[in-house]
């Protein structure tokens, strides 16, 4: 099971990837960021980025149905696995003209505050395959 370096270093690898970071949505710090990123400032990035996954996340209109929150209550522990709590969200997709950004978020055993921020260049970028890859590592990603 990969950590947070292996993970962020995976992430690179996806066609296209300009930077990757692994984002407390929180408190809007990188846990760790690899490559480049909108601005040359990861961390101005990651607080950016936590912004909108934090306004997403507490939205009813983007979770699912019966979704309570991080209390265990009414589907908020389930699919991740034994003791992982589900984010009220899978990922987020946003597209400009020349990239894509993807916050895929990531089940934890605390309080699933935490996703993979990846910022693909639109031209050489597979949105589909870091989809799908991303939601591959982030299943696999060991934290604490």
């Amino acid at each position: 099971m990969p950590g947070i370096d292996e993970c962020l270093l995976e992430a690179m690898r996806l066609p296209g990837a300009r930077g990757a970071a692994l984002v407390d949505w929180t408190s809007g710090l990188a846990l760790g960021a690899v490559g480049e990123f909108p601005g040359g400032d990861h961390e101005a990035a990651a607080a950016e980025a936590a912004e909108v996954a934090r306004l997403t996340s507490e939205q009813r209109a983007f979770t699912p149905d019966g979704y309570a929150g991080h209390d265990g209550v009414d589907g908020a522990e389930g699919a991740g696995g034994a003791g992982l709590v589900d984010p009220p969200v899978e990922d987020l997709i946003i597209s400009n003209r020349d990239s894509y950004h993807v916050l895929r978020f990531v089940p934890t055993s605390f309080d699933s505050s935490v996703f993979l921020h990846v910022w693909l260049g639109r031209a050489d970028g597979n949105l589909a395959l870091a989809r799908i890859r991303l939601g591959e590592m982030a299943g696999r990603l060991v934290l604490g």
